[in-house]
């Protein structure tokens, strides 16, 4: 399937998405925010991958929010006759926020890892973005910028409620704040990134090899974790610890555990089965 925004390949439980508007800073125009979850949710539904890579073309990985959102006959802001209760216009708007949101939740809801590869600058709903996905890798050139107070408003979208609990919390108050650069260096002492590369090539190289790590996994195993990390993310340890037991009473069943062990006592790779399709998509 062809896509205005993105270029997807898939091969060996590996899938990735390609910002593919380079010459135009790869911005966010509506067809983006229709495209990605659209994508990864396919993706996730259909157990074909195991891990995604989002990465990006040209020099920045994205310029963040194009202005074709907010105006014209593509706009996802909806429209209303000019008579229309105020209220109702003001929930209108509320729902539009919503479906932006959701476009970056399908990246935590999927049931695989998702990891972002961030050349140049990441810009506001850029953040938004990354800080939605697993991990976070990028060039030594990249810098991050919460634009949005830099334009008069508070960002929406997901990158004052992820940000926080990704980095120490003063620290994201500061840039959030100030809406200054976050160096690509800066970002790794934080915690934002997890590893920087010399070049964009490279960059990509690397993290679909970290991919391919992930994906030799058990995927059963993979999905859980990914469960119980954002899981323990939102709730008290008490809370993650009964939830991860109560998984465990459903999910393991030790048949990947047994092929793990057979794979190491015959010194091969192991083979795990593909997760079954979500129901409709088998």
């Amino acid at each position: 399937m062809a896509y205005t925004c993105f270029d997807v390949d898939v091969a060996d439980g590996v899938a990735h998405l390609v910002l593919k508007r380079g010459d135009e800073l790869n911005t966010m125009t509506p067809e983006f925010w229709r495209e990605l979850p659209e994508i990864v949710g396919r993706l996730s539904a259909t157990g074909e991958a195991r891990a995604v890579v989002l990465s990006s073309t040209g020099r920045h990985f994205t310029a963040g929010m194009d202005l074709s959102v907010f105006t014209g006959q593509s706009s996802l802001l909806g429209s209303a006759p000019s008579d229309a209760e105020l209220g109702r216009v003001r929930s209108q708007l509320r729902l539009s926020a919503a479906l932006l949101q959701d476009s970056f939740t399908a990246l935590e809801r999927a049931r695989m890892p998702v990891l972002a590869a961030i050349q140049g600058g990441c810009v506001g709903g850029g953040v938004d973005m990354v800080c939605a996905c697993d991990c976070r890798y990028a060039t030594t050139d990249a810098f991050f910028v919460i634009m949005e107070t830099n334009i008069g408003m508070t960002a929406d979208v997901g990158t004052l409620q992820r940000l926080p609990k990704l980095i120490p919390e003063g620290v994201a108050r500061e840039y959030a704040y100030t809406g200054r650069r976050m160096s690509a260096q800066r970002a790794v002492e934080v915690g934002l990134v997890n590893q920087l590369f010399d070049t964009h090539e490279d960059l990509v190289a690397g993290v679909l090899e970290i991919a391919a790590e992930i994906a030799a996994q058990s995927p059963l195993a993979v999905w859980g974790t990914k469960e119980m990390i954002n899981y323990a993310r939102d709730h008290s340890v008490a809370d993650g610890l009964n939830y991860v037991a109560t998984w465990q009473t459903g999910m393991f069943h030790g048949g990947d555990m047994m092929e793990a062990f057979a794979a190491q006592a015959a010194k091969r790779d192991p083979e795990y089965q593909d997760l079954l399709p979500e129901p409709g998509f088998d």
